[in-house]
């Protein structure tokens, strides 16, 4: 059965090693992998949050229609990590390469801890908001019903991102 293509919205991060490099290669794979790249965002150097003791990531945000299930874009994304070099050790820690399914459509998906869509904290990182805001502002949280600008505006979270 083919599904009817969606679009996903996945932020990507970096902070070891040639950052920007990382998530282009990412990006390169998202597009072979999981769908056609229909919009990014530029990129962002942010402060870690979480642990806040190692160095500022890139982050970039983008848009990806697809026909591919919500769990699959989950097993594509933790592969592509891999590929990537990705070695997870310890929560919110530095890494190479990090691939979150922000929003899928307007589904709400709760897997438990394998995957919540739309992202579980996403309404409350800066580093997420910015740069979806760029390339989704009027896109709805299905459970929230505010669009992304408005979760931006009413946000409370004042880590540091800056557009490169």
């Amino acid at each position: 059965m083919q599904l009817d293509s969606k679009m996903v919205y996945l932020l990507l991060g970096s902070n070891l090693g040639e950052k920007e490099l990382l998530l282009n290669s990412a990006i390169f794979k998202i597009s072979e992998q999981i769908g056609t790249i229909c919009i990014q965002s530029s990129f962002y150097e942010t402060a870690a949050w979480g642990v806040e003791d190692q160095p500022s990531f890139f982050n970039i945000a983008v848009g990806v229609e697809t026909t591919v299930s919500p769990m699959q874009v989950l097993a594509k994304t933790l592969h592509i990590e891999e590929e990537l070099g990705r070695v997870r050790k310890e929560k919110w820690g530095a890494r190479l390469i990090d691939i979150d399914i922000i929003l899928y459509g307007q589904e709400i998906i709760n897997e438990g801890e394998k995957l919540q869509v739309p992202h579980p904290q996403m309404q409350n990182r800066r580093f997420v908001l910015e740069p979806l805001a760029e390339i989704a502002a009027n896109v709805f949280h299905p459970v929230l019903k505010q669009t992304i600008a408005e979760l931006l505006v009413s946000l409370n979270d004042d880590l540091t991102v800056s557009k490169i």
